[in-house]
Formats: structure tokens, C-alpha cells, sequence
């Protein structure tokens, strides 16, 4: 992740597009729909979009020969929700293909269900069951960036397994190769990411208290604690 130029077979690098565009589809009219009600919400749209695009451009060699790299899609998906991040996560990713080569535009689509649709949606699943239960805000945060990360790499890796099943184990083995090549560096860049999460939000809720309380994701009062 990103998965590279070329690197898929034409009918799974067609069929991860088909897949992700219902969800990009919608999120751009989630985020319209934001922008309208609430148009002061464009800066910390602003924000969300850059933390993405920087975090997951940064790029770090793996002992393993691979590469990893953070994903910054939780801070958005806790922010907006799940949906507004896949319009927001295929321009990072496209610009990073054209600009960075990192990734590519044979590989978009899978790589968008990854990072912008599996990420998020799990991010946010996590930030709402942690709320639930009454788990501190930082935690929350946290908890949500760091396992939005680590799935994004969970995803990537039974994608290449559905292309290149091992000859003699199949999709299970061919999973189990391709995660132990991210394993060693993403659990800790997971971890980082998560305490950096929470820092972005911290400083959020002391210059942007009335945005986030707007969009119900917590008190200024409580953050600060």
C-alpha cells in the first residue's frame, strides 16, 4: 500500500474501481450536503485533507524490502464520518500517483477501497463503540486512527492475495506472505499515528472548540481534560 502502476491484473484493478465508486460517489454529496448547511466546515475539511496527504506520502523502507507509510484517515472520518473521506482519499492519492508516483492509476480503485473506504469506516466504527462505552476522547481517538492504519494494510494485503494466490496454499498463505511484509513496520507506524491523531484533535479543540462541537464529535471541555 500503495499498491503500484501496474502491478494487478486488468480485471481486479477494473473490479476495485467499480467497487469504490458507489462509496465516492456518495461521499461527494455528504460532503456538499456539509459544506452547505455548515460552509465555515471548510477549513477543517482543509485540514483533514492535507493531515491525509501528508502522512500518507511519507514513505518508510521496511526491513522486509516493501515499504509502509501512516494514512491520516481517521482524523477526517471521526471529523466528517466514513463516506467524506473516499472523494477525499481518491484526490490524495491521485495527485500522489502523478506528482509522487506513489501508487498508481491502474491501481486507484484498490487503492482507495483501502486507505479512504476500509480505513474510515473502521475508524469511525471504533471512535463510536469506544464513545459508547465511555472510553476517554484521547483513547478514542487514538484506538480509531490506529486500527483505521492497521486495516487499511490488512485490506491491501488480501487484495494481492485474491491476485497472486500462492501455488500450493492459496489465498491464506499468499495473505499470510504479504502481511508479515508490512507487519514489522506498520504496528509501530499505526501506533505513531495514533498519538499524532490525538494531538491534531487536541490542538483542533483549542483553536476550533465551536467546529467540533458543531459537528458533535465532543466538547471543547472534555478534550481539554
Amino acid at each position: 500500500m500503495h499498491i503500484m502502476e501496474g502491478f494487478l491484473p486488468v480485471k481486479h484493478a477494473i473490479g476495485w474501481s467499480i467497487a469504490s465508486a458507489p462509496f465516492v460517489a456518495y461521499g461527494l454529496y455528504s460532503i456538499n450536503k456539509k459544506i452547505k448547511e455548515k460552509p465555515e466546515q471548510r477549513m477543517l475539511l482543509g485540514v483533514a485533507a492535507a493531515f491525509t496527504f501528508v502522512l500518507s506520502a511519507l514513505k518508510m523502507p521496511s526491513v522486509t524490502g516493501s515499504c509502509s507509510h501512516p494514512t491520516g484517515t481517521g482524523l477526517g472520518a471521526i471529523l466528517f464520518g466514513p463516506a467524506a473521506m473516499a472523494p477525499i482519499g481518491m484526490v490524495v492519492l491521485l495527485f500522489q500517483a502523478i506528482l509522487l508516483a506513489h501508487g498508481g492509476l491502474t491501481t486507484l480503485g484498490a487503492n482507495i477501497f483501502s486507505m479512504a473506504i476500509v480505513g474510515p469506516f473502521a475508524a469511525t466504527a471504533i471512535y463510536r463503540l469506544a464513545r459508547t462505552a465511555r472510553t476517554p476522547f484521547g483513547i478514542s481517538v487514538f484506538l480509531a486512527a490506529s486500527v483505521a492504519d492497521l486495516l487499511t494494510y490488512v485490506t491491501t494485503s488480501a487484495q494481492l492475495a485474491l491476485a497472486f494466490p500462492d501455488p500450493a496454499g492459496g489465498f491464506t498463505a499468499s495473505f499470510a506472505k504479504f502481511a508479515a511484509v508490512f507487519a514489522l513496520t506498520q504496528i509501530p507506524l499505526a501506533i505513531t499515528e495514533g498519538f499524532l491523531t490525538v494531538i491534531i484533535f487536541n490542538s483542533l479543540a483549542r483553536f476550533n472548540p465551536r467546529e467540533l462541537n458543531e459537528l458533535n464529535v465532543v466538547t471543547a471541555r472534555e478534550v481539554e481534560a
